[in-house]
C-alpha cells in the first residue's frame, strides 16, 4: 500500500486532533495516582474528548486475536504489560507502579495517537530510568526525523541508546503511519532488522508518523493474554512506552500530539 503524504491543511487537522490527546494524557498523568482505577481514567478521557468533540479512536476496535472489540478509550498498561492493558474498575493503581497510557481520538476526519508512562507515587530507581531511557528514545526519532533521512537510521539509533542501557526493544509491535486511519502506511518499528533493511522507508516532507519505543527491562519478548488484547513481557519485567504523532516538514519534523 502507498504511503499517503498529507498537504499542510491536512496537518493542521492532524494538529488539532493531536492537541486534543495532549490535554487528556496531561489530564490523565495529573489525576493517576495510589487508589484511582483505570476504568476512572478511561472516563475521564471520553468525557474529555466528547466534550472537544472528538471520538475516542481505540474503542471498538477488532482484533483477530480476541473475542471482543477493545473495550476502552485508552489502553492503560501496568508494570509487566506492554501494550493493550484494558481499563477496569477491578484495577486500581498502587504507589510504586508505573503506567503506562496510550489514548488517542478522531477529530474532523483525522487522527492523533499518542503514549506516556507515568510514576504512580515514589517508583523505583530502575523504573524511573526505564521510564526516562523510553522517553529518551523517542527524543531521538523526533530530533534526527528529516526528510531524505532513510528510517533505518533513525531506528538503529533508537535500538543503540535502550540497548547500550542495558534494556531491549519489543520487536512484536511497532509504529505506524497515521491519517485519515490509525494504522496507515508505513510500518515504523524501533529496531533493525532484515526486514527493515530490505524494505526501507525514505521520510518525505508530508509523511504524518505515530512513532512509539516500547523498551522493556528485561528480555524483548512478549505474550498476549487470554483476553486477546494485553500484551504482557515474557519473563515478566517492567516495560515503558512513549509516542507521539510527528509531521515530516522541510526543516525537519514537528509533533503534533503537543499542546
Amino acid at each position: 500500500m502507498a504511503i499517503t503524504l498529507r498537504s499542510r491543511r491536512e496537518i493542521q487537522l492532524m494538529r488539532r486532533a493531536g492537541a486534543v490527546v495532549a490535554d487528556v494524557l496531561s489530564k490523565l498523568q495529573e489525576i493517576s495516582e495510589p487508589g484511582v482505577t483505570t476504568a476512572q481514567l478511561d472516563s475521564v478521557a471520553v468525557q474529555m474528548a466528547t466534550e472537544a468533540g472528538a471520538e475516542a479512536l481505540f474503542k471498538g476496535v477488532r482484533s483477530p486475536h480476541a473475542r471482543i472489540p477493545f473495550p476502552g478509550a485508552i489502553c492503560a498498561s501496568i508494570n509487566e504489560q506492554v501494550v493493550h492493558g484494558i481499563p477496569s474498575e477491578d484495577t486500581k493503581l498502587k504507589e510504586g507502579d508505573i503506567l503506562s497510557i496510550d489514548f488517542g481520538v478522531r477529530l474532523e476526519g483525522y487522527c492523533g495517537d499518542a503514549a506516556i508512562t507515568v510514576a504512580i507515587g515514589k517508583v523505583s530507581e530502575d523504573k524511573r530510568r526505564l521510564m526516562d531511557v523510553t522517553k529518551r528514545a523517542l527524543d531521538i526519532a523526533i530530533e534526527k526525523a528529516a526528510p531524505a533521512v532513510k528510517w533505518s537510521r533513525i531506528a538503529a539509533q533508537m535500538q543503540q541508546y535502550a540497548e547500550s542501557a542495558g534494556f531491549s526493544v519489543v520487536r512484536d509491535f511497532v509504529g505506524h503511519g497515521i491519517g485519515r486511519k490509525m494504522h496507515e502506511e508505513p510500518r515504523v518499528p524501533n529496531f533493525v532488522s532484515d526486514d527493515l533493511l530490505a524494505n526501507d522507508t525514505v521520510l518525505t516532507e508530508g509523511m504524518v508518523l505515530a512513532v512509539e519505543p516500547m523498551i522493556n527491562a528485561g528480555t524483548s519478548a512478549v505474550r498476549t493474554l487470554k483476553n486477546g488484547w494485553t500484551v504482557v513481557t515474557k519473563d515478566g519485567k517492567c516495560s515503558a512506552h512513549f509516542e507521539h504523532t510527528i509531521a515530516i516538514v522541510k526543516s525537519g519534523c514537528e509533533v503534533l500530539t503537543v499542546k
